[in-house]
């Protein structure tokens, strides 16, 4: 019996957007990924730049049985207000560090800026969170680089895939 879609979660952390509303181009890009890769978005939510805010949506999210990914975008940079990373890597109880690395290299191409994105990858409670920068553009840039490998990502987690894709 093959396995079902993985379910998925978009959060942007965005403090204007949350403040102000209007078009969450960067959550619409990170829908469609998942959709290009057969996943289910489970839910979208908009946060402000607030760390205790973040990973308190990172825990109930990971905390659903349903939810195998957790895609995040905005708040990766060196600006004050980013705490992203800072969020997720506190709730992580393993480091997926080739993710984040594969995301950075795959932007090289596109900007000279591709080495200040600091966002990070791994598990909490069964779900892969991954950090993605907040521009839809470097979304789909970094997206192509990993998008191959999240569903696999997902089987080996549920405890299937043993094969490595060999």
């Amino acid at each position: 019996m093959a396995e079902p879609a993985p379910g998925a979660a978009v959060i942007t952390i965005s403090s204007s957007r949350a403040r102000d509303g209007g078009a969450d181009e960067s959550g619409d890009a990170l829908a469609e990924l998942a959709a290009s890769f057969g996943a289910t978005v489970l839910g979208r939510e908009l946060l402000a730049d607030d760390r205790e805010v973040i990973e308190a949506c990172l825990r109930r999210w990971a905390a659903r049985p349903e939810c195998d990914l957790i895609l995040t975008t905005g708040g990766t940079g060196l600006a004050p207000s980013d705490v992203t990373p800072e969020a997720t890597a506190a709730v992580l109880e393993r480091p997926a560090p080739g993710i984040a690395e594969a995301m950075r290299a795959a932007s090289a191409a596109h900007t000279p800026h591709w080495m200040l994105s600091r966002g990070v990858a791994g598990v909490c409670d069964g779900s892969l969170i991954v950090n993605f920068p907040g521009s839809p553009k470097a979304i789909g840039e970094a997206g192509e680089a990993i998008a191959v490998a999240l569903p696999h990502a997902v089987d080996l987690l549920r405890g299937a895939g043993r094969d490595h894709g060999r």
